[in-house]
């Protein structure tokens, strides 16, 4: 059966009439008479009787008509099913924390050259419970983060690999006085405990710093006066002097210049050092994610390469 058959009779059908049936199929009145007889030939059945000056459909042809209505709207589907599929095979899709999404991300990429240039990507940000879930969903293919051993992240090992792609540290930073002196300065005291703007438990950080930062109550005294899970926020807050906040060094580089307006709260023992990942399943992915990962791959083997023949020269 010749499937411009179904689209013959859905024409006929909505005009009750061959000669504008056949225009709208953008056809001869006698082709189009002869593919409709060719169709109830094919079927065994008349599905247009012809007999009176307006034609009518059959209770023949109402039955294929129905047939044929649903088998073009699967067509159709299937059509647009794979089109997106194409189109879901062709983007890399990235979950990535906020704090990432705005500082490393774009020049990260811009950094993989040519060879990553034109490929459509698609940056899903949110927090890191969120980011986790659309990795365990496989709504992402990557996962973009930030990492420390002593702070799980929630997707196993056995089904999800990551791959170190930069340093970076948790800094505690306050608004500076005007003499360049941080407002609030680590530890506090139990009497007197640091205005604390802190990470919320949605967010990875929170939980690298909640694993990292144990002296707390003990060595460490802190009032937390606000909680959020972005990065943003929270720089934002310790510009305007409500506390100390620990947010990653490339987010807050640009304010511990000379000329900023923010300073570091408390000595190296408060800081926490952490790395940049980025985390694929371990399913083989489209041909395009798996590209992609080897160029990652050699770039950051390359960029390591650098930095240990930097670090000999500095040596010697």
């Amino acid at each position: 059966m010749d499937t411009a058959w179904l689209l013959d009779l859905r024409a006929l059908a909505d005009t009750l009439n061959f000669s504008r049936a056949a225009e709208l199929r953008n056809i001869t009145q006698p082709a189009f008479g002869r593919r409709i007889k060719a169709f109830e030939d094919w079927s065994g059945s008349v599905l247009v009787d012809r007999s009176t000056h307006r034609i009518r459909i059959t209770p023949a042809g109402e039955i294929m008509l129905d047939a044929a209505n649903d088998i073009l709207q699967r067509i159709e589907r299937a059509v647009q099913d794979l089109s997106q599929e194409r189109a879901a095979t062709a983007t890399l899709t990235f979950a990535a924390t906020h704090a990432l999404s705005f500082t490393f991300f774009p020049g990260w990429v811009q950094s993989l050259g040519s060879s990553v240039a034109t490929v459509p990507i698609r940056l899903l940000s949110d927090n890191m419970n969120e980011c986790e879930r659309m990795m365990a969903e496989g709504r992402a293919q990557f996962l973009l983060c930030h990492f420390h051993p002593n702070s799980e992240i929630r997707l196993h090992d056995a089904d999800f690999k990551y791959m170190e792609l930069a340093s970076d540290v948790l800094l505690p930073v306050a608004q500076k006085n005007d003499k360049g002196a941080p407002i609030y300065k680590l530890p506090g005291t139990p009497s007197d405990p640091v205005a604390h703007i802190s990470f919320d438990e949605k967010s990875g950080m929170g939980r690298i710093l909640a694993a990292n930062l144990p002296h707390v109550g003990s060595e460490l005294h802190l009032a937390r006066v606000f909680t959020s899970h972005l990065a943003m926020v929270l720089k934002a807050l310790a510009l305007e002097g409500k506390g100390v906040a620990w947010i990653p060094s490339s987010l807050a580089s640009s304010e511990l210049e000379p000329e900023g307006k923010l300073a570091i709260a408390g000595d190296e023992k408060w800081m926490v050092p952490v790395k940049i990942v980025l985390i694929r399943s371990r399913s083989r992915m489209t041909e395009l994610a798996e590209k992609f990962w080897t160029t990652v791959e050699s770039a950051s083997k390359r960029s390591r390469r650098e930095r240990n023949v930097a670090a000999g020269r500095a040596g010697s």
